[in-house]
């Protein structure tokens, strides 16, 4: 693709190419209690069934192997919230390409963990994702890494967007697809792909109400800087980059909605979807269902629900989850 363009279908289809063989074809599944409880076809987009836990390695892979020879050799950096830095340490490693993640305080001990398994180099920095990144831009310009954003990146998003080829191919009569959102790249490539075929679709963005960086920004009409503070849905925390140059534009061009859910609507789904579906969900990935559960979404018709990531410290959560279902 052109450097600086917005990607394209075109750029989705040659994404799925590319990542053939490194990332799986993750499962439909109906979901007869969310169907019985909202009237109508509910089906999961299982995507914490993926190789490392959550979404990010489609994107991550994309981008690793698009890079030249010569970037692979100097090696990729990354900030990241926990898991796009293990989707990118392994694509990484079974690419044979140095990698440096960097992360802030307030990523989960056991994300950070399952990143240095991987043979990455992680720096912690600071307290936020402005902080990680401001030691991803020193990597980058002094010692010629490539840097590899998690979200604001053509490739990223064609790989994200990967899956709305799949919910296409799978469910061709879905009316509403819920996503998460953070900073917009999964949302971007899954609105991406599946408006050009059906632009009657209505695609919704899900996420937080403490420190949800792209609602705000979207109010704006512009990026703009947020705190960031703890949430069950850690994996949505960051800013969306105030020099965004691609997943702002498509999500307020594409995208129909976006919606907050509370704390304890995301530990009520955490639970749903372990004792009701069998799926163990961090808190990010449930957030489409806890919007359902909290009638957010106004005639759904025929629904998918992109469960995110698997990636949860169940020590970390146990109080926060219970102290949030007693409210």
């Amino acid at each position: 693709m052109t450097i600086g363009s917005l990607p394209t279908l075109q750029d989705i289809y040659r994404a799925r190419r590319t990542i053939g063989g490194h990332v799986v074809r993750t499962p439909l599944v109906p979901s007869i209690a969310l169907s019985d409880a909202a009237g109508t076809p509910v089906y999961l987009k299982l995507e914490h069934q993926q190789i490392t836990g959550s979404f990010k390695l489609r994107g991550a892979a994309n981008a690793l192997l698009s890079l030249d020879p010569e970037q692979r050799r100097r090696g990729v950096v990354a900030a990241s919230t926990g898991n796009f830095g293990r989707a990118l340490a392994h694509a990484a490693k079974q690419a044979d390409v140095p990698a440096v993640i960097c992360m802030s305080r307030l990523v989960p001990s056991n994300k950070v963990e399952a990143i240095r398994a991987l043979g990455a180099e992680v720096r912690i920095v600071g307290s936020s994702q402005d902080d990680a990144q401001e030691e991803v831009d020193r990597l980058a310009s002094g010692h010629g890494m490539a840097m590899l954003p998690p979200f604001d990146h053509a490739d990223v998003i064609a790989g994200q967007g990967t899956i709305g080829l799949e919910l296409l191919e799978d469910l061709p009569d879905l009316d509403t697809v819920l996503v998460p959102l953070s900073g917009g790249g999964l949302l971007a490539g899954i609105a991406l792909a599946v408006k050009s075929a059906n632009p009657k679709a209505r695609l919704v963005g899900v996420t937080m109400e403490r420190g949800a960086a792209m609602h705000a920004s979207l109010r704006a009409g512009r990026p703009v800087l947020v705190e960031e503070v703890e949430s069950l849905a850690d994996s949505l925390g960051g800013g969306v980059g105030l020099s965004n140059r691609y997943s702002f534009a498509l999500v307020r061009d594409l995208v129909d909605d976006v919606v907050l859910v509370s704390e304890s609507q995301i530990a009520n789904a955490i639970r749903f979807a372990y004792r009701q579906e069998q799926q163990v969900v961090e808190g990010a990935g449930v957030v489409g269902i806890a919007a359902l559960f909290a009638g957010l979404i106004a005639d759904p018709g025929v629904t998918a629900i992109v469960l995110s990531g698997r990636n949860i410290d169940m020590a970390r959560h146990a109080e926060i989850v219970a102290n949030a279902m007693e409210t």
